[in-house]
């Protein structure tokens, strides 16, 4: 057993512990976060919810996950991210800190009613009910 197997395990939880602190050092992503708390959500929802590109939605969501503060789920050409269930304490306490600090936020009021509204979920190339998949004939 190494003599230095202590220092390589702090090492671990100050890289994990930093990697949930930048994760959350953005207000992109802390918008994000606020506005999944009541479930799930697209992508799209989340891109046209906060009025940014497709690419920079999607680099946000990677850090996130990342940083195990989000989880993600295919449904079939989409894919839905949610808040993690961590198994880290860190995690959950960070989670929990955003949930209690960012408070009630216009902009997360407005990032909310935008992913739920009805718009957005009719728009023909988002995941919504009237969202359909084109199939190709060989």
């Amino acid at each position: 057993m190494s003599p230095y197997g202590d220092l390589v395990q702090e090492k671990d939880v100050l890289k994990q512990a930093e990697r949930l602190l930048k994760a959350a050092a953005d207000r992109t992503r802390l918008r994000i976060l606020k506005m999944l708390e009541p479930g799930p959500l697209c992508v799209c929802q989340i891109v046209e919810a906060l009025g940014l590109s497709q690419s920079a939605v999607s680099r946000h969501l990677s850090i996130l996950c990342a940083a195990g503060l989000l989880e993600d789920e295919p449904r079939g050409k989409w894919t839905y991210y949610g808040i993690a269930r961590p198994t880290q304490e860190e995690a959950r306490r960070l989670l929990a800190l955003v949930r209690c600090c960012a408070g009630e936020d216009p902009d997360v009021d407005r990032d909310r009613a935008r992913a739920a509204s009805e718009k957005i979920r009719s728009l023909p190339s988002c995941c919504g009910p009237k969202a359909r998949v084109r199939r190709t004939r060989p």
